[in-house]
C-alpha cells in the first residue's frame, strides 16, 4: 500500500496554516513540499487592487501551475505534499469570483471547461488534509505574518471563501480526506496536537494506529 502513495495534499482557507504544516509534515515524513505559487504569481498582487480585472488571469496562472505540479507528481518517484490543490482553483475561489461578479460568465465559463479537461487526466491526491479554521483564526495568521498583497482582503470575502470551503469539503468524495480543527489544534507550538495529526496521517495512509 505505501509504495503506492505518491500525492498527499493540504488545503484551507487563505491563512489556515497550510504552508507551515506542509513544511512540518515533510520533515517528519521525509516528503518533498510543492508550495502554492503565490510569491512568484506575477497577477497577485494587481488582482488583490483590482479583482475583476485581472481574476481570470489569476486563476487560469494557478490552475496552470498545479496542473504542471501534479503531472510531475505522476511522472515521479518521490512522495509529494502539496500546499493547495487544484481543486480548490475551481470548487471555490474561481466560483465565488464569479458570484461577486468579478468574474464574468464567459471568462468562468472558459476556465470551468479547461479545469475538466485538465482532471479528467489526473488522479487525485491519495490523502486531502483539509484545515478547517473559523474567520478570527485566519485573520491572526494573516496579519502575523503580514504580507502587503493580503492586507486588502476583506472579511466578507474570507467569509465567502469559508462557506465555499466547508460545501466542498462536504461533497468531496473521490479520496481520503482527514479534516483538522484550525481553532483548536496549535500544530507549530504543541507537539502533543502535531503529533496527533501524524497518527491520523498514518492511520489514513497506512493503516497504523
Amino acid at each position: 500500500m505505501s509504495e503506492d502513495i505518491k500525492h498527499i495534499a493540504v488545503s484551507g482557507n487563505i491563512g489556515a496554516g497550510k504552508t507551515t504544516l506542509s513544511e512540518m509534515l515533510g520533515k517528519q515524513f521525509d516528503w518533498e513540499v510543492h508550495y502554492e505559487d503565490a510569491n512568484s504569481n506575477p497577477y497577485l498582487s494587481d488582482f488583490y487592487e483590482n479583482m475583476n480585472r485581472w481574476s481570470f488571469n489569476l486563476q487560469v496562472y494557478f490552475l496552470n501551475s498545479r496542473y504542471r505540479q501534479i503531472l510531475d507528481i505522476q511522472k515521479g518517484k518521490k512522495v509529494i505534499i502539496q500546499d493547495r490543490t487544484i481543486y480548490e482553483d475551481a470548487n471555490i475561489f474561481a466560483p465565488n469570483l464569479h458570484e461577486m461578479g468579478l468574474m464574468d460568465e464567459r471568462d468562468f465559463k472558459n476556465y470551468k471547461t479547461l479545469f475538466d479537461i485538465m482532471t479528467s487526466q489526473i488522479k487525485p491526491p491519495d490523502l486531502l488534509i483539509y484545515l478547517k479554521a473559523s474567520i478570527p483564526t485566519l485573520v491572526g495568521h494573516i496579519q502575523k505574518r503580514g504580507r502587503d498583497y493580503e492586507g486588502s482582503i476583506s472579511l466578507d470575502y474570507l467569509k465567502r471563501l469559508n462557506t465555499k470551503y466547508n460545501e466542498w469539503i462536504d461533497s468531496y468524495k473521490i479520496g481520503k480526506l482527514l479534516i483538522i480543527d484550525g481553532d483548536k489544534t496549535d500544530f507549530l507550538n504543541n507537539k502533543e496536537d502535531f503529533g496527533d495529526i501524524v497518527q491520523q496521517i498514518n492511520a489514513e495512509l497506512y493503516g497504523l494506529f
